[in-house]
């Protein structure tokens, strides 16, 4: 991320906006289960709303900074702190009871390492599983804002086919301000 962007990410405003409007309308459609996988936590916004709801939260980090400061700071409870890619994730199949990620897809370069990442998202959750997910909706102001850094913003218009291909389903998709999603992994 530039500079400005991650003063952003990592403010106050920013984390009160994402604990206080995103987060509570999401997990309001969707059971967080016991074990949540949240992808690509950056400075850790929703993190600390997270681990107060579920017992174990797992939080996987492309920047082994950003990891290693979430490490410190989460150390001795409840979150579990990696680095790694979420488009090659190593957890086992069904291993999480819900995944999420905020407001970080569009850092993805490619459409289709989005949909790995998806993919991947899938088969680490249990069957009934949630996935629930935030992203900023493509603008002007936004594709300056992330200038020297990937912006590649999701197509919500796509977004149901998408989920539906990589074999999620009982699909939410809104459009209100941010893009929202829920979708389940099938039950059997």
């Amino acid at each position: 991320m530039n500079s400005d962007h991650d003063e952003l990410c990592g403010s106050a405003e920013w984390a009160a906006r994402i604990r206080g409007e995103i987060l509570p309308s999401l997990t309001a459609a969707a059971d967080l289960g016991a074990c949540m996988l949240e992808i690509g936590p950056g400075p850790g916004a929703a993190t600390e709303w997270l681990r107060q709801r579920v017992r174990q939260l797992t939080v996987l980090e492309l920047d082994p900074a950003a990891a290693g400061r979430l490490a410190a700071r989460y150390a001795g409870t409840n979150v579990t702190v990696a680095a790694g890619d979420a488009a090659e994730l190593s957890y086992p199949d069904e291993s999480f009871d819900s995944v999420g990620s905020f407001t970080m897809l569009h850092h993805v370069p490619t459409r289709g390492l989005q949909d790995k990442i998806l993919a991947h998202a899938l088969r680490v959750l249990r069957p009934g599983g949630a996935l629930i997910c935030s992203d900023s909706l493509a603008s002007n102001e936004l594709h300056h804002f992330h200038a020297g850094d990937t912006y590649n913003p999701v197509d919500p218009g796509s977004l149901l086919g998408r989920l539906q291909t990589l074999g999620f389903d009982k699909i939410t998709v809104t459009v209100d301000g941010v893009l929202t999603f829920v979708a389940r992994k099938p039950a059997g």
